[in-house]
């Protein structure tokens, strides 16, 4: 039996471990009743808070300094003697995988003591740039060399009002939907992708992608195999530049068999379309195992009881004769994912720059209209990527006749298209090539293109509903409905954002709706549903965005992009992550681009959004699955 000593001992060693792990927070008030009414004005403020308005924590050696750009919100915010700020320091050690709970605390590291109203208004100075600096305490001494982050307590009367984390998300930036311009046809920037069955989508270069499936333990391919895609392509009038494969296993059998067959399997795709051009084709070929897939479609079956285990966990459960009895289902997961960027083939490739536009001088001095075309595409081509497009095509001698139209719309579509600083410029020559051929579709398409984008970036002034007008009209010159569609919603984007700096949010909710209604009339690449998805994000609701992108998120076809501005979207709604889908989103992510998903996770300081995300257990067990060995 333990003697009132040792008793004594034992229970002073434990006051002794809790005191020296308690947390101390000084003198501030967690506030678990009336919170409400203490932190009425900080509650208000942060709702009133302009989007302009911008805080972080910047350290400086040792030293941290909270950093704003706006000081008149600041004084706004603290203004009696004890509002003030606080400092959490964290360690990304917190969220170390080999730990197996994580405290659910009110903070999460190490509070720095708190800096107070006439102290804050003291050391307040201006660096630059509108921005002001306030130095609010330094990082502890035993986490100098550490991975931190530093959240912000916001203080109100001592009382914590407002626990701030910061994130760094990343930025894609709205824009319009690609509306493209004539040349031959509807022709897009290169960095947008359309697809090649629709006719009224024809490019000069696109992104394509196809699904080719295997066979178990198949590691080469004919070109029969690969034929159909060579005829869907019609590459009798396209060139492959590039082929980017993503080639995917089923997830049985040992992980570094699998992905090395998957390389055999790409390499022989490629050698195979290779066989059908002489331009030598650029690649890049990753290989993984289609997890994605196998969780999405065991769910409903019996094997659902898999979706809650670890991948090895999974591997070994259906070793040997479940793996074979699964058969029917693991068939589906061998693919390879073939993306494809691929130009028009052009009459003259051996001609330099120099001598394409003497020859399409001379075929239009001679009357050769068609010659001179076939010369123009070309020209095109030489020009590709290039930053003298504009003085190229203005030694092109076209006269500026009826006759000739065809051939200017050409020029001037090229030029927009290849810079957009020359809008107002090509505006101009649209104008004047609508007085020569007032009845031109061609030239009403792109005039009404040109003018909602300028009218998007405030370059013009016009009265909107002129502009409807216009696009509506465009049917009576046989325009395209979805081509017209489109255009709609793009005025809807532009008259939203209008309605929302007037603060027109009754009228701004309903240009939103008709986006939302009528975007589906129409096809979307990948760039334009980044676009939409920051609309939603900007003007409508996070969840129309999350919507727009929720089914193409389980997809393993998904553009990398779109997949991760998903998960901007949603990593922080536990609701969400939770869902028993969001695992596949998240092993979707891994698989396209490992490093870009562990790097969510890094501190804001690495890059990352924020390691504070591993709060989340969903979260943090996946992250630990797949990029446990980055925890420091």
């Amino acid at each position: 039996m333990m003697n009132l000593k040792h008793l004594f001992l034992a229970l002073c060693a434990y006051l002794f471990f809790q005191f020296s792990h308690a947390q101390n927070t000084y003198d501030i008030v967690f506030p678990n009743n009336g919170k409400s009414q203490k932190c009425n004005k900080f509650s208000r403020l942060f709702q009133q808070k302009p989007e302009e308005v911008k805080f972080s924590i910047k350290r400086v050696g040792n030293k941290l300094y909270f950093e704003i750009n706006d000081n008149r919100w600041f004084n706004e915010l603290f203004e009696n003697p004890y509002d003030g700020l606080a400092i959490d320091v964290v360690a990304k050690s917190r969220y170390d995988c080999s730990l197996t709970d994580i405290s659910n605390d009110q903070v999460r590291g190490t509070v720095l003591p708190p800096v107070y109203y006439y102290a804050l208004k003291n050391s307040m100075r201006s660096v630059g740039n509108g921005r002001y600096q306030i130095y609010v305490g330094d990082v502890p001494n035993n986490l100098l060399y550490s991975e931190l982050e530093y959240n912000i307590l916001f203080l109100s009367n001592k009382n914590m009002c407002r626990y701030y984390v910061i994130y760094n998300l990343e930025n894609y930036g709205m824009d319009l939907l690609d509306m493209g311009m004539y040349l031959d046809d509807v022709s897009y920037n290169t960095k947008k992708v359309t697809p090649i069955d629709d006719p009224n989508y024809a490019t000069t270069e696109e992104t394509l992608k196809f699904i080719i499936p295997f066979k178990k333990n198949k590691s080469t391919y004919s070109q029969a195999d690969i034929k159909p895609v060579y005829d869907s392509l019609k590459l009798g009038y396209y060139n492959i530049k590039k082929i980017d494969i993503k080639s995917y296993s089923s997830i049985e059998g040992i992980s570094s068999r699998n992905i090395e067959l998957q390389k055999l399997r790409a390499q022989s795709v490629i050698e195979a379309l290779q066989s059908f051009q002489t331009p030598t084709i650029k690649t890049t070929i990753s290989a993984s195992e289609n997890w994605v897939e196998f969780f999405n479609d065991i769910k409903g079956t019996k094997y659902a009881y898999l979706g809650n285990l670890s991948k090895e966990g999974v591997r070994k459960a259906i070793a040997g004769n479940i793996s074979r009895e699964m058969e029917p289902i693991l068939k589906n997961h061998r693919k390879a994912v073939l993306e494809l960027e691929i130009e028009k083939k052009t009459k003259y490739t051996s001609e330099s720059e120099g001598e394409l536009i003497a020859n399409f001088n001379a075929a239009l001095s001679a009357g050769q209209l068609g010659k001179a075309n076939d010369i123009q595409n070309s020209i095109f081509e030489k020009l590709r990527g290039k930053s003298n497009v504009s003085e190229t095509l203005d030694k092109m001698s076209i006269p500026y006749n009826k006759a000739y139209v065809d051939l200017l719309v050409k020029n001037a579509g090229y030029r927009y298209l290849s810079d957009f600083s020359e809008a107002m410029i090509v505006l101009d020559q649209l104008e004047q090539l609508e007085k020569l051929d007032p009845q031109n579709p061609k030239i009403q398409y792109d005039l009404a293109a040109v003018r909602l984008k300028l009218l998007y970036y405030n370059a013009i002034k016009m009265d909107e509903r002129d502009l409807q007008n216009e696009i509506t009209d465009l049917k009576d010159y046989n325009i395209e409905k979805s081509l017209i569609d489109r255009m709609l919603v793009n005025l809807q984007m532009v008259i939203a954002e209008k309605l929302m700096k007037f603060r027109d949010f009754s009228n701004k909710d309903k240009s939103v709706d008709f986006v939302r209604k009528n975007y589906k009339e129409f096809n979307l690449s990948n760039y334009d549903y980044l676009s939409l998805a920051e609309f939603f994000s900007n003007y409508g609701t996070r969840d129309m965005a999350i919507d727009l992108l929720k089914e193409k998120a389980n997809k393993i076809d998904i553009d990398e992009n779109l997949l991760f501005y998903y998960l901007n979207l949603t990593l922080f709604d536990k609701d969400i992550t939770s869902e028993e889908n969001y695992r596949s989103i998240m092993l979707n992510a891994i698989n396209i681009n490992k490093q870009r998903f562990c790097k969510l996770f890094n501190s804001v300081d690495e890059g990352g959004v924020t390691f504070q995300l591993l709060e989340d257990p969903f979260l943090r067990k996946t992250y630990c699955e797949s990029c446990a060995n980055q925890i420091e």
